[in-house]
C-alpha cells in the first residue's frame, strides 16, 4: 500500500516544520514542507495529499496574538479547500502554534454548540518551556490510539484553553473531543502547577472536533520522537523505549490511514 503523503505547511517565523516533517518520515508518511503562499497559490494540491500538519513556531511574529495571523489567511483563503480535504478524510494536526491557528480559524473544537473557545495567555504569567506528563484519551482521533501516559516537552507563552461556558470543557470530554490531559506524577488529571503549565481549564492540552480528524495539542510531540530526545535518558541505560513517546501520535495516525 501507498504511504501516505503529508503536506507540513510553514509561514514566517514557523520553526518547527523539519522536525515535524522528520517525524512523519520516521511514522512512515512521506512528507514535504510547504510555505503557505505556496498553497495558497496552487491549492488544488492539496489533493495529492492525505495528512495537513500546521507545526509550532511564532508565525508572523505573534504580532496580533499567537497563531492570529495565520488562522485568518487559512479561514479566509484556504477554507472551502480545507472543508474539502477534511471531507474527503484528510486528517489535519496544529502543533502549539499550530493548534493557536486551528482554535483561531475556528476549526477546533468545532460542532454544534459554538462555543467561544481560545488559548490565553499561561496562569503563571511568563512563557513555560518544560516536560509535561499526558493522559492520553483514546478513543475518537486516529492520532491517539494509546492510553498508557506519555511524555511530550511544552514550549509557549499562551497555551491555557478556555471557554466562554465554564461547563464546555466538561461537554468536550464527554463527546469524547478532550484527547489529551495534563497529569501529575500519578497519571490523574490535574490542575496544579507545573504539571499543569498554563492552567487550562479540565487539564486539556490537546482537542480534537467531533470526527477527530482534526486535532490540536499545545505540547510537541516531534521533539520526542527518538529516546534520547528525553531529558532523562541516560538513566534509563540498558532499557530504553524503541521510540520517543511523541512518534506514537504520528504513527498512529498512518495505521489508521493504512488501514
Amino acid at each position: 500500500m501507498a504511504r501516505p503523503r503529508a503536506i507540513v505547511l510553514r509561514a514566517p517565523g514557523t520553526n518547527c516544520d523539519e522536525e515535524t516533517a522528520d517525524a512523519w518520515q520516521r511514522a512512515g508518511a512521506v512528507a514535504s514542507t510547504w510555505h503557505i503562499n505556496r498553497l495558497i497559490e496552487s491549492q488544488a494540491d492539496l489533493d495529492h495529499f492525505q495528512i495537513l500538519t500546521i507545526p509550532g513556531g511564532f508565525s508572523y511574529g505573534d504580532d496580533l496574538g499567537a497563531g492570529r495571523i495565520l488562522a485568518a489567511r487559512i479561514a479566509s483563503v484556504l477554507g472551502e479547500g480545507l472543508r474539502r480535504f477534511h471531507d474527503r478524510g484528510g486528517l489535519v494536526m496544529g502543533i502549539c502554534n499550530g493548534f493557536q491557528v486551528l482554535v483561531r480559524a475556528g476549526l477546533l473544537p468545532g460542532g454544534p454548540s459554538h462555543c467561544p473557545t481560545t488559548l490565553a495567555p499561561n496562569d503563571s504569567g511568563r512563557f513555560e518551556d518544560r516536560w509535561v506528563r499526558l493522559l492520553p484519551r483514546p478513543g475518537l482521533s486516529p492520532f491517539v490510539t494509546f492510553s498508557d501516559p506519555i511524555e511530550l516537552p511544552v514550549a509557549h507563552g499562551e497555551g491555557r484553553y478556555v471557554t466562554s461556558d465554564p461547563a464546555s470543557p466538561q461537554m468536550l470530554a464527554g463527546t469524547g473531543q478532550v484527547v489529551l490531559q495534563y497529569a501529575d506524577p500519578g497519571g490523574r488529571p490535574t490542575q496544579d502547577y507545573p504539571a499543569n503549565p498554563n492552567g487550562s481549564a479540565h487539564a486539556i492540552a490537546g482537542v480534537c472536533d467531533p470526527t477527530g480528524r482534526i486535532f490540536g495539542l499545545m505540547p510537541h510531540p516531534e521533539r520526542h520522537v527518538v529516546p534520547w530526545h528525553h531529558p532523562h535518558w541516560t538513566r534509563r541505560s540498558g532499557n530504553l523505549p524503541a521510540e520517543g513517546d511523541g512518534l506514537r501520535i504520528f504513527s498512529s495516525a498512518v495505521l489508521a490511514l493504512h488501514g
